[in-house]
């Protein structure tokens, strides 16, 4: 009979003397109170801030142009609800792009029910008005009053901004007239001229013109493509929920097999991720030996430089080179960690297996993700809200503009009911007093910074707490499937339910308190990545040297934070203990076990690594052969798309996200129950009166020692 091991004896630790123990302890207290109640306070905070951003902010302002009286274009209820596109008298004052995005160029703006399709000039429509008054019909209509009369001289119609001094054909870009662009022999034209009266007695040109609107057809180009995009989901949405709804089913079957035949699926998940990677290895060197005939091999991605096109990039084989290679190097490193972890491979397996019987014994746990990803969602919806209210939030502000910037007074915020009564429209003839933002000089103006911060900082805290409560939820009903020495007839029911019930009633403040902690962590992280986005130009060598330093402390901090955190949820769900006691147990407990947890963690991680690979990728490679018409049997699947990697790549990512939710749980399933079994090593030691929990082959595999059964015992 093998030799009865004695548990260590730890002073003032109750737990491992206690004969009773059978599981999660029922009689609990509140841990952390403090926490959970400044928790509260920041919820009830957050949802004040919530009402405040409503009542101040209005999201019309980014769905609507807004006129240089500040008024929406095409708003319902308004003057303007039958013109919805804002017309710019003089396109060619806003020289800077940016200036015309943020709807601060130099001349006036009004909404207009249609864009111009002709060539008119002021000065022309007052001789043409004499002849045919319908002439200034259509070209009051883009005037800042119907009513008036081309009576006025080109240098008062100038002062007073009544109307443009010239039109051009335009079409409706982002609810924003543009010029219509287009080109004849290789020669750019607007409305089929090079050339054109811009009405003050200047001749200008399709390129001036162009160089005007240059940022915006970026813009414009971006939104094409947006369309594009839209029309392949409009086209695929239904392969694209087959091909999820396929990810999911794959990954419950896996879950299910890991339980009968987890080595015959882990050889399977293996040699299956090592086949799709070589089968992308093989089509990328057949694009790039296809490429290489062409007579534009030769260009690289320095050649054609950044497009909003990406299907441009597939074009070259520098492209198909450099995914060759990437997937190369993936392909050499999973062989060597399989050549390297051989001697491991078992214990994952055992492992795999006693986490497939926890899970069938409490198959409820594998719909608990769903409720995850509910709670989340709540979570982004409401701080993507907030964050647009709060945007959106003030009053309109009014700056002075000079068209030709020679105006000292420039910038300088006016009112337009009295501006041209007022010193700044004596000194600067010309000047206006247009709309320029929306914003504020009250002391709720004045900290929208503080208040975006605030959401984006609570937006975290409560993202690792939808988590922490998860994973708590699952370490308790899971641990209450170890702890049960008859299994499955000494399980409680109910488990789950149960164990997410106590985390809330009694641990809402533990679980606040470590989500607190990498909420902050997190928080310093997007501070850094700020100032380097904000003053990269003015880094040095020793700046950026440091920079990458902090980078490096701050994601091993994260990383390490989790981990620790993560144990801790499990203890809290066991003992009920509050959070700082907590991940000390669970700490020292790891420390106890350093070498086991060095074998568990990794070769676990990297076999559900490779099942989330392989569901992914058979996934993906149906698509891609779906979706590139590469499956003759399919006849009615989606034809003509204007970008193939679109739907692929959401299927791919849809499927990747699917299968982490299945194999997530199965991760905490395993990380529990192997906390549990180092527990269970240091309170039990195998006899009669104090038996293992653990079944006698994994804990044979995990303690390198073969446990005796207990039949034989008796």
């Amino acid at each position: 009979m093998a030799k009865k091991r004695k548990p260590p004896s730890i002073k003032g630790d109750p737990r491992i003397h206690d004969p009773h123990f059978k599981g999660p302890i029922v009689n609990r207290s509140c841990t952390d109170v403090l926490c959970c109640m400044i928790f509260i306070l920041f919820i009830i905070a957050y949802i004040l801030l919530g009402l405040v951003a409503w009542v101040n902010g209005d999201p019309r302002r980014v769905a609507y142009p807004t006129d240089s009286q500040g008024y929406f274009c095409g708003q319902k209820g308004t003057p303007n609800e039958n013109k919805p596109i804002l017309f710019y008298f003089n396109l060619l004052s806003c020289t800077s792009p940016s200036v015309v995005v943020n709807l601060q160029c130099p001349t006036r703006q009004i909404c207009v029910s249609k864009c111009p399709e002709r060539f008119l000039t002021y000065m022309e429509i007052q001789f043409r008005y004499r002849k045919d008054r319908n002439y200034w019909t259509y070209y009051s209509q883009f005037c800042k009053s119907a009513h008036l009369k081309p009576a006025k001289t080109l240098t008062q119609v100038l002062l007073d901004d009544d109307c443009p001094t010239a039109i051009f054909p335009s079409k409706p870009y982002l609810q924003r007239c543009f010029p219509d662009f287009s080109t004849k022999n290789g020669t750019l034209t607007v409305g089929n001229k090079t050339v054109f009266e811009d009405g003050s007695g200047k001749t200008r040109n399709a390129v001036e013109l162009r160089a005007a609107a240059n940022g915006i057809n970026k813009v414009l180009d971006a939104r094409a493509i947006g369309v594009k995009v839209f029309e392949d989901y409009a086209t695929t949405w239904y392969w694209i929920l087959i091909g999820l709804t396929i990810a999911m089913l794959l990954s419950w079957m896996f879950v299910i097999l890991l339980r009968f035949t987890a080595g015959f699926l882990f050889w399977l998940f293996t040699f299956g991720v090592i086949g799709i990677i070589a089968y992308g290895i093989w089509h990328c060197y057949r694009e790039y030996s296809s490429l290489q005939g062409q007579p534009d091999s030769h260009l690289t991605v320095y050649h054609i430089g950044i497009q909003t096109d990406i299907s441009m990039y597939f074009q070259l084989k520098q492209t198909w080179f450099a995914f060759m290679i990437i997937l190369c190097i993936l392909e050499v490193f999973i062989i060597l960690m399989l050549i390297f972890l051989r001697d491991r491979i078992r214990i994952s397996i055992a492992l795999l297996k006693e986490g497939s019987k926890a899970i069938g014994y409490i198959p409820t746990t594998l719909i608990y993700p769903v409720l995850t990803f509910i709670f989340l969602s709540i979570c982004i919806s409401y701080w993507a809200v907030i964050a647009v209210y709060l945007a959106t939030s003030g009053v309109p502000i009014y700056k002075v503009t000079a068209p030709e910037g020679q105006c000292k007074h420039e910038n300088k915020t006016c009112n337009p009911e009295i501006f041209n009564t007022t010193e700044i429209a004596k000194a600067c003839p010309g000047a206006q007093c247009h709309f320029a933002f929306y914003g504020g000089k009250s002391l709720y103006h004045q900290y929208i910074t503080t208040f975006q911060i605030f959401n984006l900082f609570i937006f975290l805290w409560l993202i690792n707490f939808v988590i922490a409560l998860g994973q708590c939820a699952l370490a308790g009903a899971f641990a209450s499937y170890y702890w049960a020495l008859k299994k499955p007839d000494d399980i409680p029911p109910y488990p789950l339910f149960t164990a997410f019930g106590r985390a809330i009633r009694y641990h809402t403040g533990s679980l606040a308190f470590g989500s607190l902690i990498l909420a902050v962590v997190q928080m310093f992280r997007l501070i850094l990545e700020y100032l380097d986005k904000h003053l990269k130009e003015a880094q040095n060598n020793i700046s950026k040297f440091l920079k990458c330093c902090l980078r490096c402390c701050f994601w091993c901090l994260e990383k390490a934070v989790k981990f620790l955190n993560r144990n801790a949820y499990v203890m809290i769900a066991i003992y009920g203990k509050n959070f700082c006691r907590s991940a000390r147990d669970a700490f020292n407990l790891l420390m106890r076990n350093i070498l086991k947890v060095a074998v568990m963690d990794r070769v676990t991680d990297f076999v559900l690594i490779l099942g989330k690979i392989l569901v992914a990728g058979c996934i993906g490679v149906l698509a891609f052969l779906l979706f590139t018409e590469r499956l003759p049997m399919i006849t009615e699947g989606p034809t003509s798309l204007n970008y193939y990697w679109v739907p692929l790549m959401t299927v791919i990512i849809g499927s990747y996200l699917i299968a982490h939710g299945f194999f997530s749980v199965y991760a905490m399933c395993i990380e529990t129950i192997f906390i549990c079994f180092c527990e269970d090593l240091e309170r039990n030691d195998g006899s009669t009166e104090k038996p293992y929990f653990i079944t006698p082959t994994l804990h044979g595999i995990l303690n390198k020692k073969q446990l005796v059964s207990q039949k034989q015992k008796e």
